[in-house]
């Protein structure tokens, strides 16, 4: 539901919303401009005595006025000619004209109007009660993909349009409240809409009558200091019946021309100063250094707008179009789809089809949007979770455990779980097994227990839909057709070859960097931009499901780098391992934020075997800051497998790689990485004290006995390498 009320005002208001944004934050810088420019104030002077001294310059005055910025302006009538001017106060003389700058003059119409009048101002309502509801849906957005209020600055992931959209809402959320607040109570006191007219002084039963007397003898003027002076309006010429009406910080007074005296008084009302400080906050007249933050805020306006509408049509891509599906609340069906690549939606679509073929009324949305009471006809509730990472939910799940632990009680619709992953991870299906776990605890009836599809299998999934359709009693036969990724060609410019002496053909293979064009480049798609440790995804010949290769170079280095070694019987591996320089593969990148060394200082440890080198190699690479890395690299044999020696070699010499630990597994005496992190155990527990983060990449059982060891290393600092993964400082990429 917050989704949805932050999604369609966005989309149907961007334009009108980008023009107030834009248009206020240009405004912002004129309050500002106008401080600096304004004639410097005299200490300690009164209103007498700035009315006699541009009194006696300016026969035929009308008006005083001071503006927020301290500026003086005065206005007069002599021999028929109107005259204004800025007024130096010092001096009474005219230093620059009055006439409002033209171009802040055409903006704040603009921005107020849109140059239509009231109905030009009714808009612009609009737009702020929009940009009001999407700055209170957006922070509660914002709170849900963080985990809650109090983790509102928690690292993000996720891909960039995303990551910038909530980045830049994070800071320009509360005056973007502010701005658009303020908006509405303006555009409510201009309709008269709130009870913060200004009180006009009673009339007085009578003046003296006199005329002449001087300013600067004037009582009432003498006691009020220029700076608290908002208008001064002298009398018309020969009236002896008129008055000057001094408008102050505090209220509006009637003074008698003849005695100078106070004679009438209305102070300003409660909702006359809160109607003032809201026009203060808006426009930043009075505040400059306010209004030019409020202005760099608004600023964020047309990003957000366009990072949104990208996540918009990023979604829409997404997700498979499902004919017929049913509103929520008149589902028998409820199909919940944990996404993290887009692959598990499409196994849902399949489902849902089939659902229908059977006379169901289906409804599929994201794991991260449930709510029991949205489908209050549902028969059963079917939840497709793959797993992000070391068991996180995936992008379209987020916080789905959170909201099932605050139901106040089970859902009535019973559930199953069908997890979706890749059983070569240690991970497998993990996040599908807590929801399994946790929906249990809650005391929701299940289904069926839960299965598994491993690497996107139809054979897989066509099993577990047999078996629902027999718990249903519904014929249902799940004939899924994996969609192929778009991908693009890479053409092989290099390859060094190692590992034919162990019998473990391996080879670092290098390609061609595409050319990214204009629009993937500002939005990060396709090659344009990404890091050691993200995944290539291969399209073999004659499948279409993708394998995936960690990345060992980034954008930056101007080619496209992976370590292949020959699996028996491996389709993809066999055909990369075959390729020729100038041969071309099908490839497309999937970013792995998770697995990224991370900015700042502290030091890396980086722990690989075999192929693990890949990543590892491409952050030290790219360590063009000579932050401390220390490798611990697991290989067969020095003569065969070494991958990346000479270029380790270099890296060290130029202080990309501060220390290099090899383990030689093959030999005399056999020696695995685990072994060589207890040998430097003072080393890794002094760098892990100094804030290390450790990267672990390569084979399971290599990470289980790294994470052993470092159980050992670590006791005597009362750390465990749990402690460090809750922290960000320990990551795996493992297969």
């Amino acid at each position: 539901m917050i989704r949805a009320v932050h999604r369609w005002p966005g989309l149907l208001a961007l334009a009108l919303v980008t023009v107030l944004a834009l248009s206020g934050a240009a405004l912002s810088v004129f309050p500002g401009a106008e401080r600096l420019a304004a004639p410097a104030p005299v200490a300690g002077q009164t209103v007498a005595d700035l009315a006699a001294r541009v009194a006696a310059l300016h026969p035929g005055l009308e008006e005083i006025r001071r503006a927020p910025s301290g500026k003086i302006t005065a206005w007069w009538f002599q021999d028929g000619v109107p005259g204004s001017a800025v007024i130096d106060p010092a001096s009474g003389a005219d230093v620059g004209s009055a006439d409002p700058n033209g171009a802040e003059r055409w903006l704040t119409t603009l921005h107020r109007s849109l140059f239509l009048d009231d109905a030009g101002r009714l808009v612009m309502a609009a737009g702020a009660a929009a940009m009001l509801v999407l700055a209170l849906s957006g922070a509660a957005l914002v709170a849900r993909r963080t985990g809650g209020w109090a983790r509102w600055f928690a690292r993000l992931r996720g891909p960039l349009a995303g990551r910038l959209h909530v980045e830049i809402a994070r800071i320009a959320v509360p005056g973007l409240l502010l701005s658009a607040a303020t908006a509405l109570w303006m555009t409510g006191s201009t309709f008269d809409l709130l009870p913060d007219g200004a009180l006009r002084p009673a009339d007085p039963a009578a003046v003296s009558g006199q005329t002449g007397l001087p300013l600067a003898h004037m009582a009432a003027l003498r006691a009020v200091p220029v700076d608290s002076l908002r208008k001064l309006g002298f009398p018309y010429e020969g009236d002896a019946q008129d008055m000057f009406t001094l408008e102050t910080d505090a209220g509006t007074g009637l003074i008698d021309q003849g005695t100078g005296e106070l004679i009438s008084w209305a102070g300003l009302t409660g909702w006359q100063t809160l109607s003032e400080s809201v026009y203060m906050l808006h426009t930043g007249q009075g505040a400059a250094v306010l209004g030019l933050v409020l202005g760099l805020i608004a600023l964020a306006v047309p990003v957000m707008g366009v990072t949104g509408a990208m996540i918009w049509a990023a979604g829409r891509r997404g997700r498979p179009r499902l004919r017929g599906m049913v509103p929520a609340g008149r589902a028998q069906t409820v199909i919940l789809v944990g996404s993290e690549g887009g692959s598990t939606w499409g196994f849902a679509a399949t489902l849902a089809r089939a659902l229908q073929a059977a006379g169901q009324g289906v409804h599929v949305a994201p794991m991260a949007g449930f709510d029991p009471a949205r489908h209050p006809r549902a028969d059963r509730v079917l939840i497709l979770a793959a797993t992000y990472g070391e068991g996180e939910a995936p992008a379209s799940a987020k916080g789905f455990l959170d909201r099932l632990a605050r139901l106040p009680k089970a859902p009535t619709a019973p559930f199953a779980v069908l997890g979706l992953g890749d059983r070569s991870f240690p991970a497998y299906c993990a996040f599908a097994a807590a929801v399994e776990e946790a929906a249990l605890a809650k005391g929701w009836a299940q289904l069926l227990p839960m299965e598994t599809v491993d690497r996107q299998s139809p054979q897989d999934f066509a099993r577990w839909g047999r078996d629902l359709g027999t718990v249903l009693g519904l014929p249902l036969e799940l004939d899924h057709q994996p969609a192929r990724p778009a991908a693009e060609s890479l053409t092989l410019v290099s390859r060094r070859d190692y590992g034919e002496e162990v019998q473990a053909p391996t080879a670092i293979l290098r390609f061609a960097l595409p050319k990214a064009p204009l629009w993937a480049r500002l939005t990060g798609r396709g090659f344009a931009r990404f890091q050691p440790g993200d995944l290539l995804g291969i399209l073999p010949e004659g499948s279409a499901l993708p394998r995936f290769y960690s990345l060992a170079s980034g954008s930056r280095d101007g080619f496209v780098e992976i370590v292949v070694r020959k699996q028996p019987g491996g389709l993809c591996s066999g055909q990369l391992l075959s390729l020729a320089p100038g041969d071309r593969v099908q490839a497309f990148l999937r970013p792995n934020p998770g697995f990224h060394a991370g900015r700042g200082r502290a030091p890396l440890i980086l722990i690989g075997a075999g192929t693990g080198i890949g990543p590892l190699a491409g952050i030290i690479r790219a360590n063009a800051r000579r932050r401390p890395v220390h490798l611990f690299f697991g290989l067969r044999h020095p003569d065969s497998d070494f991958l990346y020696a000479e270029d380790l070699a270099g890296w060290q010499a130029e202080g990309r790689l501060s220390s290099l630990s090899t383990a030689v597994s093959r030999g005399a005496r056999p020696r695995y990485v685990q072994d060589a992190l207890r040998a430097e155990a003072t080393l890794v527990a002094a760098a892990i004290s100094r804030g290390a983060r450790v990267m672990v990449c390569g084979g399971r059982d290599m990470a289980q006995g790294v994470a052993a060891a470092l159980e050992d290393i670590l006791a005597p600092v009362g750390m465990t390498p749990a402690m460090l993964k809750v922290g960000g400082r320990y990551v795996e990429d493992v297969y």
